[in-house]
This record gives C-alpha cells, structure tokens and sequence, in this order.
C-alpha cells in the first residue's frame, strides 16, 4: 500500500480554524518541508479571498473557497481534506469530498455524528477507494512529512516526542489524548514511530486497526506495531486473525484499556461512543487475553505498557533489524510578537501615536470616555461634546459645545450652486455612490471655498495681537495684496444683512464671555462698508474670529491656538457641516432618478485654433 503522506503532500483544510492550520505549518518549518501542508481553506461564509499565516518567520497568504469543489479545483495536488466542521454538518461535508477524485483522505474531527449518517458515509469512502480517518479523531502524523492538525500538540511536545523525524513504531490508537502520552512514552523506552494514526472514537469509524496496520505493514520504516484499543467493538479480533493467516508479520505490541469494566455490575460507556461492551467478547479483558493467547505482545497493565516496548524495541536492535537514527538539527519556532509582548519579553517601536481614542479594551472610548458613556441622549453628551474630546481632548462647557453645533447645522448647505454641491449632484448623476459624491464635493473645499474660515482667524488674530488699528490692518492687508478673508459677500450687504451672521452674533452676544476678536472685526467692517456696502463680515469671517474667540475664553495659550489654525481646524468644522449637505444633494439626485449630467454647449465659450505646425 502506498504511504498516506510525504514530504509533498497537501491538504484542503475545511473550516477556517487558524491555530490549527498555523501548528500544521509550523510543523511542516520544523521538519524543513519546502512548501506548506495547507494549500487552500475551505470558508462558505467568509468573505476573504485569502488568510495569512507564518511559516517560519515569512507570512504566507493561503486562499480562502467557498466550497471544497472550487478549492480542489484550484489546487489538484491536494490529496486530502481537513475536515473540521461541526457534527452538523461534517457528513455533508465528506460526502462532497469522497465525490472528487484527486481527494483520497479525509479526516473528520466532528463526533456525534448520528450512527446512520455515519455508516452511509464510511460506506460511500470505501467504494470509492478513499480512505476516512474518524470520526471523532485528532488525526495522525507522519513524522518528517506530515502532520494532521493538532496532533501531538505542541511544538516542544513534538520534538521531546520525538515525532519530527520518523522512528520505528507504527502507532495506531481510538483515543487521541493518549496518542499523545504513547508517542512520549515510545520515544523514552524506543526510537520513536514510523507513522501513527487516531482512527477516532465513535462506534462508527471510517477506516479501523486492519486497515491502518496491514499498510503500516508495508512500509519497510515499520519495524514493529504497537495498538492500544478500548472496550467495546471486536476490531482488535481482526488483528488476531491477521496474524494467524500471516498477513502480519511484524511484531505487535497491544493494549485494551477499560480493564476496570469488570468490577461493575452493569454495562459501562466510558469516554468514547464506542466505548461499550454489548457482549463478553468485547470487553478489555477478553480482547487482551485473546491478543496474548495469538502471541501479541501484551503487557500484564497499562503501566507495564513502557517495558513492553523496551522490550520488544531492544529485542529488535539486538537482531539488527533496527538502525540508529540520525537526530536532526531542529530549528527554533519563532514565537509570536503578540504572545512574546503578553509575557513582557519583547518591545517595539510603534509607527503612529494616538492620544484620542483607545479601541484596545472591551469597548472604544472617546478621549477615556467609553463610547456608550457618550452615545446616548441620556448621558448627557451632544455631538458638540464628542467633537470636542475627539477634536481638542477636552469636554468643553455647553456654550462652547451649543456653539459649535451652531456652526456645523450654519453651514451645512448654501444651495446646489456652490462649487461642492454641484460637484456631488454631478458625481450622482454619473451614477456613483453617496461615499463618491461626498468626496467629490469636499475636495472643492479650499483656499476659494471655505477656506476663509481659516484666513479670517489668521489675519485677524495676527492684527489684533499686534495691535493694528483696523485702518492699520486694512493698510497692511492691501500692501501684501491680499483681499482680507472673511470680508465681502456677493449679495448680502449693510441693507441686506446675512443673517446666518446675525444668529451666531446674538448667540455669542449671550452666551460667551467674551468676545474680543469679533468686536475688532466688527471696527474693521464699518471701515470697509464705508467704501463698499457689501464689505461685510461674512460668515465665514465670523465664525473664524468666533473660534478663535471661543478658545481664548477657554484659557488655551497663543501657541496651542496656532497650532489649531495652522493645522485647518477651523476649516474643519466647514468640512464636517458642509458634508451635510454634500450628502443631501446626492441623495436628493439619486431619489429624483436624475440622468447623466452634460454641461450645455451654449454655455461655454469654445476659442479652439488651428494647431501651429512646428519645422
């Protein structure tokens, strides 16, 4: 028979369980396979087209299917599956496996699995020549070639186990917890096992002791079989009979534990679902005396098991049936940085710094509030209340917080004909999404559009701090050639006031401390009116000096102040209200099912020339 795994073997791991598929491929780095175990995952409800893991120290992506068809599809070399899907629904799963033909082992973890669906199943794997390891099973290993999910545990188990390179036991369990504890208990008292296999604990396997010992038969690194059973089921039986008729040659070391089930009076499950004895035939003590009577090694107790395998592994050396084996040099698994971070054994320096918000914990906070402290009405905070611990770190007074929200809901929209409306309605038109459409308007927002906010705060700040009369300022501002931000409207004038300026100036007139910025731009606006009458202070003048007004009478030094300016702060605020609007025009476009836009011909002048030719 051929051997299940080598070296070259890849497997189709159905069901994304990330630490096992990660200590399949750290064994295959110690072992120095040149290409991962894991080819493809198997996920119907992910959405990911691919996961990543470590090998060695190099990240590997794996892909991600929707179903095993696709999966063996896309990766024909794949000759088993990992199946570690729930019990639910482990059947259908491995039913769909055995009908592919380039898939020619399956493992089921999945126990419980209903008797009946389980028989159907192991039927359909045996007609299609297809071999099932379970259900019920950690699986198996072949050690230096390939290792099926969490068998033999860790890493530094593996290697103390010796199961990273092959000995000379074949090893065949129900049970994979002590799979583990005779892998161990065989490299101390022998060199270690060939291959080794969990059939799995369910009444109903898919592949039993015969079949894994008549293979482990042919293969020349087997030099002896060691079968630890249970009580319940007749399998070991057939491993007599099969060495009366001289198919098995090779000595054989077995034990069948639930030895106690005699001192009870009725029958017994223990642990497995086939862990049962229906007849005396089946129970421990009649399975280990029938085995020792066919001339199979059996210890007189599981604890005489370790001198039984000294024994016979020592009997085999002395007959120059066993070679030494060569210890291969292991290379040390990397750990994770996470884990190695965890125990306070590593540092590292970060790339970005955060002191607004902490998403690390069992719920985000804003600024050390957590997010439901802040969400709802009845905690008190508004969304001028988060701005300001998200924006500035610090809760600020409700007249600062009223105020702010003033000045999102004052400029949230001024019409379709703006630069940033008109490109967001446009931007729908083109049959775009709303998150485009908003993009689109804002970058519309700068020196031209909203950014007077900024250039209002800025100049009129430098001018009073520097204690330039207003005619002073208008004289300065006129000798850099720059008009003054903030001054001027295209149809709001002294007889016609906005009076988006008239409600923030009656609120701060009522609400502030103070207000001296404002009163200074308001000196420099009779000034300027007196020359144009629509000279005003507009309102993105007013809102600049407000802000600047607002954070003095919070008690913020020149300096933080500066930096809020310098960094577009203020504009900020036209940003996040004016996305408000950006957002309702492009719905309003998509509600009224609005066609493509084309700009009329009629409205633009075309000046086009006849090319000049170069010689």
């Amino acid at each position: 028979m051929a051997a299940l795994f080598t070296p070259e073997s890849q497997a189709i791991f159905w069901n994304n369980n990330k630490s096992a598929i990660q200590r399949m491929l750290d064994y295959d780095y110690v072992i120095r396979r040149k290409t991962p175990s894991v080819c493809a995952i198997v996920a119907p409800t992910s959405g990911a087209k691919f996961e990543k893991f470590f090998f060695g120290t190099v990240e590997v992506m794996i892909p991600v299917y929707k179903s095993t068809p696709e999966a063996a599809a896309a990766h024909p070399d794949a000759d088993s599956l990992m199946n570690f899907a729930s019990f639910r629904t482990a059947y259908d799963v491995t039913m769909e496996a055995i009908a592919i033909d380039s898939l020619k082992t399956i493992m089921v973890t999945a126990e419980g699995i209903p008797e009946r669906l389980a028989r159907t199943m192991n039927h359909a794997a045996k007609a299609a020549g297809k071999l099932i390891i379970g259900p019920a099973t950690v699986g198996g290993i072949w050690p230096g070639a390939f290792k099926i999910a969490n068998v033999g545990g860790t890493i530094d188990n593996i290697v103390r186990s010796k199961l990273h390179r092959a000995g000379s036991c074949g090893l065949v369990t129900r049970s994979g917890g002590l799979f583990n504890e005779l892998s161990n208990i065989i490299a101390i008292n022998a060199d270690g096992i060939a291959e080794g296999v969990a059939i799995g604990g369910d009444r109903f396997v898919g592949s039993v002791f015969i079949d894994h010992i008549l293979r482990m038969e042919s293969n020349p690194q087997v030099k002896y079989h060691l079968m630890l059973g249970e009580v319940g089921g007749t399998e070991e039986y057939r491993i007599i009979e099969a060495i009366k008729s001289g198919q098995i040659k090779k000595p054989v070391i077995a034990w069948c534990i639930g030895t106690i089930a005699k001192h009870f009076t009725t029958g017994v499950q223990f642990g497995h679902a086939g862990a049962s004895a229906n007849a005396d035939a089946e129970t421990a003590e009649a399975k280990n005396r029938a085995m020792k009577e066919a001339g199979i090694h059996v210890p007189e107790s599981f604890n005489d098991l370790p001198q039984t395998i000294a024994k016979v592994y020592q009997e085999l050396k002395a007959k120059g049936a066993l070679q030494e084996i060569a210890e291969p040099e292991v290379p040390a698994i990397p750990e994770d940085y996470n884990k190695l971070a965890k125990a306070g054994r590593v540092r590292k320096g970060t790339e970005f710094i955060c002191t607004i918000s902490d998403d690390r914990g069992e719920e985000a906070t804003y600024c050390g509030v957590p997010i439901s402290g802040v969400a709802t009405p009845d905690t008190g905070y508004s969304v001028g209340d988060v701005i300001s611990l998200l924006w500035f770190k610090k809760r600020y007074p409700r007249w600062a917080t009223d105020f702010i929200e003033t000045v999102i809901k004052t400029v949230a929209d001024h019409g379709p004909a703006v630069s940033g409306a008109h490109n967001a309605k446009v931007t729908a038109r083109a049959g775009k999404n709303v998150t485009d459409c908003v993009i689109s308007g804002i970058l519309t927002i700068g020196p031209r559009f909203g950014g007077a906010i900024d250039g209002a705060a800025k100049y009129f700040k430098y001018a009073y701090e520097n204690n330039l009369s207003p005619d002073e300022f208008i004289a300065h501002m006129k000798k850099e050639g720059t008009p003054i931000p903030g001054i001027g409207h295209r149809i709001k004038s002294v007889r016609n006031p906005d009076l988006r300026v008239s409600g923030l100036k009656k609120y701060v007139s009522e609400h502030f401390p103070a207000t001296p910025l404002l009163d200074y731009a308001l000196k420099v606006e009779e000034l300027t009116t007196s020359k144009k009458d629509s000279l005003i202070l507009n309102v993105d003048g007013c809102i600049g000096v407000l802000m600047v007004d607002m954070w003095h009478a919070l008690g913020y030094p020149e300096d933080e102040i500066e930096v809020f300016i310098n960094s577009g702060a203020l504009n900020a605020f036209f940003i996040l209200g004016r996305a408000i609007g950006f957002i309702g025009h492009a719905l309003d476009e998509k509600r009224l099912a609005m066609p493509m836009y084309r700009h009329p011909w009629d409205d633009i002048l075309y000046d086009v020339q006849e090319p000049e030719v170069l010689k």
